[in-house]
């Protein structure tokens, strides 16, 4: 058996299962933990996990997928920069679906003429332009820490082979403070502990996460993916419950150290600095964004473009910012499965396979 293979072992799960509901009997009270990752949200349904969970203990997803996270004066400007003559928008799948406040997005832009290119990483971008001098390739830069690092490296690429051409529209967000705002909000009551995202904790480490536990005593433990990773995850989250010990854990041990990655915090920090950013369903975060440093604008599609990030309206009847605060659940949508579907989605979180109202309608029916 493989390493893979063994975190979805049967009676490996069932024996967590069953480890779970003895802490949660042992506890004696009920317990709601937020994941902060699309990654996450998917596997728990497609896993059947979230089925089996025990009595007592409440799944909620928070603002963990990136494309359903970026706001709607964000992706207004992105389609405003396709309007634009000789430049081509060169982005990730993912985004070409997402709506702007009226409906529109980058794939309706496409239908109308305009040049917009899907790409599989951000320096397929910077060949892009390489092969286009004449024009002016933009590249939607949406993400959290674990995308921010790539970005970064795609910026520096072009620099140093002299790519002119390329920009990037900086959008990425930061999950430690999105999660502080989540505390701070009228959600705080909601939530006991947090499942922390393993992949933005390959490249922050622990220490980044240490204030949940520390300001706001809430046990929050990184965990990994496959079923038996979730499952260890939880019963460390709610035995620190029980023992009135709340802390960062560490479950997925295999992938995430303490101290994360140095060098792509480097790479990131060398490119970006942090600053305030809008996010979907809660606002505006303090530090929560990243810019194009100083010595970087060249690349800044925002200013050599003449765009800003105009005040816009919100999309008629989606609830997508409800579920990313984790006060709604998909199914409470009066648009989920009637008007909303993944065919024919009226918002991010059903656009994005990492949604919430996608996971939701794809594994628990319309």
């Amino acid at each position: 058996m493989d390493i893979s293979s063994s975190f979805h072992d049967p009676a490996l799960c069932r024996a967590l299962l069953d480890r779970l509901s003895r802490e949660l009997q042992a506890l004696g009270r009920p317990v709601r933990f937020m994941e902060v990752c699309g990654t996450h949200t998917v596997s728990l349904f497609r896993s059947g996990l979230r089925s089996l969970l025990p009595e007592g203990l409440e799944h909620l997803s928070g603002p963990g997928c990136p494309v359903c996270v970026t706001h709607d004066s964000e992706v207004a400007a992105f389609l405003r920069a396709a309007e634009k003559p000789n430049v081509v928008v060169a982005t990730f799948g993912d985004l070409l679906r997402v709506p702007g406040p009226d409906g529109r997005s980058l794939k309706h832009a496409m239908a109308e003429g305009a040049r917009v290119q899907v790409v599989y990483s951000p320096l397929d971008a910077v060949r892009l332009a390489a092969e286009h001098p004449a024009d002016t390739v933009v590249f939607p830069s949406v993400g959290f820490e674990t995308t921010a690092p790539v970005i970064a490296g795609a910026v520096m690429a072009a620099r140093k082979a002299n790519v002119t051409n390329f920009r990037i529209i900086a959008c990425n967000k930061l999950v430690p403070p999105a999660m502080r705002a989540l505390l701070e909000g009228e959600e705080k009551s909601r939530v006991d502990a947090f499942l922390l995202p393993g992949h933005v904790a390959v490249v922050l480490g622990l220490e980044p996460f240490a204030f949940l536990a520390r300001e706001y005593g809430r046990p929050a433990v990184v965990g990994g993916f496959e079923p038996a990773d979730i499952l260890s995850a939880l019963c460390l989250m709610v035995e620190m419950l029980r023992e009135n010990r709340p802390r960062v854990g560490n479950t997925y041990m295999r992938a995430v150290s303490a101290e994360g990655s140095p060098q792509a915090r480097r790479i990131m920090d060398t490119v970006f600095t942090v600053t305030d950013a809008r996010w979907r369903g809660l606002g505006r975060i303090p530090q929560s964004g990243l810019a194009l440093r100083d010595e970087w604008r060249d690349f800044d599609a925002m200013e050599s473009l003449g765009l800003e990030f105009e005040e816009t309206g919100h999309i008629p009847g989606c609830r997508c910012g409800d579920i990313l605060r984790g006060a709604l659940t998909p199914d409470r949508c009066p648009l989920f499965g009637r008007v909303c579907t993944p065919q024919n989605p009226t918002g991010p979180c059903m656009v994005s396979t990492e949604g919430s109202c996608a996971a939701w309608f794809r594994y628990r029916g319309a």
